[in-house]
Formats: C-alpha cells, sequence, structure tokens
C-alpha cells in the first residue's frame, strides 16, 4: 500500500485547507486512518484519527473543533479540513493507515503498517 498525501501550501491565519492522502490497494474501508504532523524541530504528533470498525473519530486537543477527519472509501481517499488555521499549526501534515491496530495504538505513529510522506502546510501570521 503506498499513501500519496497533497493539499498543503501558505495560508494566513483563519484560513482553510483541504488535506488530502490517496491509498493503493483495496479494501480501504477496513483500515483504521490517522493524520500526524511534524513541526520544525519537535517530535511528530497525533492530529487525528478515525477507527476502521466504528467510524469514530478522535482529535488532539489542540486541534478540537477546528480540524475534521473524513474518508471516501470509493476513492481510497483520507481527507483532514482545516479551518480557522493558527501559526502553530505549520507543519508537515503525514497520513497513515493500518488494517489491524488497536484502539489505544491509533495515536502512535510507528504502530500503523502504512506510512506516507508528508505534505507542508504553512500558516502566517
Amino acid at each position: 500500500v503506498q499513501l500519496q498525501a497533497s493539499g498543503g501550501g501558505m495560508v494566513q491565519a483563519g484560513g482553510s485547507l483541504r488535506l488530502s492522502c490517496a491509498a493503493s490497494g483495496d479494501s480501504f474501508s477496513t483500515y483504521t486512518l490517522g493524520w500526524f504532523r511534524q513541526a520544525p524541530g519537535k517530535e511528530r504528533e497525533f492530529v487525528a484519527g478515525m477507527f476502521r470498525s466504528s467510524g469514530r473519530t478522535y482529535y488532539a486537543d489542540s486541534v478540537k473543533g477546528r480540524f475534521t477527519i473524513s474518508r471516501d472509501n470509493a476513492r481510497n481517499t483520507v481527507y483532514l479540513q482545516m479551518d480557522s488555521l493558527k501559526p502553530e499549526d505549520t507543519a508537515v501534515y503525514s497520513c497513515a493507515i493500518d488494517r489491524g491496530l488497536i484502539l489505544s495504538s491509533m495515536r502512535i505513529w510507528n504502530q500503523y503498517d502504512y506510512r506516507g510522506q508528508g505534505t507542508q502546510v504553512t500558516v502566517s501570521s
């Protein structure tokens, strides 16, 4: 499975962006999905996730109410809608998917079997 993230760019504070991550392969609906980000000089952190069986979504406190994760199984794509962006959201955003991940591991990047390259998001003040 290969993942390709896109949709990053530069935006002013308060603006919006929608990231996409397209996956190769099949049975996309059976995967747990995650978005992560890494800012310069900082560790990678969990942003949002969608658990495979329930479809329930989970968010980091820092983005709750501003970001929305969604999926389109017909297109094998996971999205991250980012609204009310802040300068501190500036980072490289990457997606990851896994079929067997347990819920308690959703927030851990290296627990995902498939992890994609990132897309840069820059928010100016």
